[in-house]
C-alpha cells in the first residue's frame, strides 16, 4: 500500500500552478497527508545595470519580493481550508528546481505536486522547464499537472 504523509506543491503562483494545487489538496484529504507549499525566489545578481537603472539597492529589492511572496502564500489556501488540512508555507530562495529537490529531501516528500507551463519550442528552450528538471532529478514520485488550457497540438 502506498504510503502519503507528506506532499510538497512547489508554486510560482501561476495559473497552472493553482491548479496542481487542487490536485495536491485531493491528495492532502485522502491520505490524511500535511501539506507543505513551497515558493522559490529566484536570486538576482546584483549587475552594473541596476545603479545604471537607478533602482532600489538589491537587498531592498529582494525584501520586497520576499514580502510580496508571503503575502500571495498566504492568499493562496484560504483560511477554511488551512483549517481542515495540515499546511505549511515556505519560502527560500536560490535556483528553483534545486531548492525543490532540497525541500523535499529535507521534508521527507513522499509525493511532488506540481504544475507545467507546458511550454514547448523557443520558450522551453529559453526558459527551460523546472517541472522537467524536479521529474527527472527529485527523490520522489512527482505528479505533474498541466492546465486544460495548455493543450497539446500534434504536429502535422
Amino acid at each position: 500500500m502506498i504510503r502519503i504523509q507528506t506532499i510538497l506543491h512547489p508554486t510560482d503562483f501561476s495559473e497552472p500552478s493553482k491548479y496542481a494545487l487542487d490536485y495536491a489538496l485531493s491528495f492532502a484529504e485522502e491520505y490524511n497527508a500535511s501539506l507543505r507549499v513551497l515558493h522559490v525566489i529566484e536570486e538576482v545578481s546584483s549587475a552594473l545595470y541596476f545603479d545604471m537603472l537607478q533602482a532600489p539597492p538589491l537587498a531592498q529589492l529582494m525584501a520586497d519580493i520576499e514580502k510580496q511572496a508571503q503575502q500571495a502564500m498566504e492568499q493562496l489556501i484560504a483560511s477554511d481550508l488551512r483549517a481542515r488540512f495540515r499546511v505549511e508555507t515556505l519560502i527560500r530562495k536560490g535556483v528553483p528546481f534545486l531548492e525543490i529537490i532540497r525541500c523535499a529531501e529535507e521534508t521527507k516528500a513522499d509525493i511532488i505536486v506540481c504544475g507545467t507551463h507546458g511550454r514547448t519550442g523557443l520558450k522551453h528552450a529559453l526558459f527551460g522547464s523546472v517541472a522537467e528538471k524536479v521529474v527527472r532529478k527529485a527523490p520522489c514520485p512527482v505528479l505533474s499537472v498541466r492546465h486544460p488550457e495548455h493543450k497539446f497540438v500534434m504536429p502535422a
